[in-house]
């Protein structure tokens, strides 16, 4: 009996240039490039951009959604198909531009927990003309922080410490001796409280699972 099978790996085949339409699409786009009757070529491709679709369905609410498929039609067939496309045709030389590179912010944060946005609003209101806004604004951080820290400490804290923080913070330009317009603790655990029982659960299921793994490693061995 005769063993040996003709078995073709993908190893060996040729590349595809956007494999997430799979091996058929991309010999339907291999074969729209050698058809030298224009018009024949024309139809082909749109059939393809009609095959393309279906696989895409999820693109469809895009905006340029048959843009995209245009484009992945151009690049499929290595930018060799000539053929009347309804948009104007893409660039080899664009495709592989690489984005300029986002500078990675380098500043430091005080306070971990509270964020670089409440350091900015702090900023803001260092700049304040000395009044009832600046006094707003004040009391409107000093709360976002204890709401901050509430959220990823403990379930109390001393409003004169979140004063403290904020006079840190500010190089002592924000000050604020009545500390009655801070907002309840409790009334602030019961938004945060929900979110931070949700973290620690989801936290407590990945160590479980992370333990229940090792221990069932343990057992093959």
């Amino acid at each position: 009996m005769n063993t040996n099978f003709d078995m073709e790996y993908n190893t060996a085949r040729p590349k595809m240039l956007i494999p997430e339409y799979g091996r058929n699409v991309q010999k339907m786009v291999d074969y729209a490039v050698t058809i030298t009757d224009r018009e024949e070529r024309n139809k082909v491709a749109n059939a393809i951009i009609n095959v393309m679709g279906e696989l895409k369905q999820h693109l469809r609410d895009d905006e340029d959604y048959r843009h995209k498929l245009w484009t992945h039609l151009f690049i499929m067939s290595d930018f060799k198909l000539d053929v009347d496309s309804p948009y104007p045709l893409p660039k080899k030389e664009n495709i592989n531009v690489k984005p300029d590179k986002m500078p990675y912010p380098q500043q430091k944060i005080k306070f971990g927990h509270y964020g670089k946005s409440i350091e900015k609003l702090i900023d803001v209101a260092c700049q304040m003309p000395d009044g009832d806004e600046k006094i707003a604004l004040i009391k409107v951080i000093a709360n976002m922080m204890k709401k901050f820290h509430l959220m990823y400490h403990t379930n109390s804290i001393d409003e004169s410490v979140i004063m403290l923080h904020l006079e840190k913070l500010s190089d002592g330009k924000l000050k604020l001796d009545d500390l009655s317009f801070f907002v309840d603790t409790r009334e602030i655990l019961k938004v945060v409280g929900t979110n931070r029982n949700n973290n620690n659960n989801n936290r407590n299921n990945r160590n479980n699972k992370n333990r229940n793994k090792n221990n069932r490693n343990r057992r093959r061995y």
